[in-house]
């Protein structure tokens, strides 16, 4: 099943861009529903370089939600930006999310999640939480850009 949805952050593209290649970002906008622990000993990379990276899921920061392999990869044409998580998990075994930034005409982002999951029997359920997931990860997102890219607040 797919999923699509986009919003305007009144920031810029380029300052957009930097924030999603971090890991504090995604731990931002994914608290409290989602929280990432590394699967090894060692964090989760300040900024996301193109490979693989094991997490454990743990839903409101209680519930073991299994393990996820993030596969990151990213592109740009100059003026849009792509980051792709062609993720596999135990609950499902598609997970291919791509970011989307790219410049509005009034000098802010427009930002776009896209996602294919399909996990099987569970895939209503899988895709019926994550429309729950990326409307919360993007309402945090307009929240961190309305306070000047505060991570304190």
């Amino acid at each position: 099943m797919r999923l699509s949805l986009t919003t305007h952050l009144p920031a810029p593209p380029e300052r957009v861009w930097e924030e999603v290649q971090t890991s504090r970002l995604l731990e931002h906008v994914a608290a409290p529903v989602v929280r990432f622990r590394p699967a090894s000993p060692s964090e989760l990379p300040p900024i996301w370089s193109d490979g693989s990276y094991e997490v454990r899921m743990l839903l409101v920061g209680l519930l073991p939600a299994g393990k996820q392999l993030i596969r990151i990869s990213r592109s740009s044409d100059g003026r849009a930006h792509t980051l792709r998580d062609d993720g596999v998990g135990q609950l499902a075994e598609t997970w291919d999310h791509r970011i989307f930034v790219q410049p509005s005409p009034d000098g802010g982002t427009d930002y776009t999640d896209v996602l294919y999951v399909h996990a099987g029997a569970l895939t209503p359920f899988v895709w019926a939480f994550a429309h729950f997931f990326y409307r919360h990860r993007q309402r945090r997102w307009r929240a961190l850009v309305s306070r000047g890219f505060d991570y304190g607040s």
